[in-house]
């Protein structure tokens, strides 16, 4: 069964800013951690006039979750958790578990 780690990223003060690094730095080094099998990122728009719960998630993908583990334990691993404390200041939600399709 997969495993994922999905990241919540709270609303930044400087959008701009945020959007830059996390497209620029961030989502690169993501995408260089070890046995990676699937990255999306959505950012959520407004619906019925109220302010999305968060600015943007991402979605990480690996095939179990040993494989996981040994991504964040990682040199690449450890460079992309010390990066999120360079730009995501208003705070990210995490979640981990394996992951499986209902339909």
């Amino acid at each position: 069964m997969a495993f994922q780690l999905i990241v919540l990223y709270h609303h930044p003060e400087d959008v701009a800013a945020f959007d830059r690094h996390y497209d620029e730095i961030h989502a690169p080094l993501a995408a260089k951690l070890p046995g990676l099998r699937g990255y999306t990122v959505q950012r959520p728009v407004a619906g019925g006039g109220q302010r999305p719960a968060y600015h943007l998630v991402a979605v990480l993908t690996w095939d179990d979750e040993q494989a996981f583990l040994a991504a964040m334990s990682s040199e690449e691993g450890q460079a992309a958790v010390a990066d999120v404390g360079e730009f995501a200041g208003s705070g990210v939600t995490m979640t981990t578990g394996p992951s499986g399709s209902v339909l």
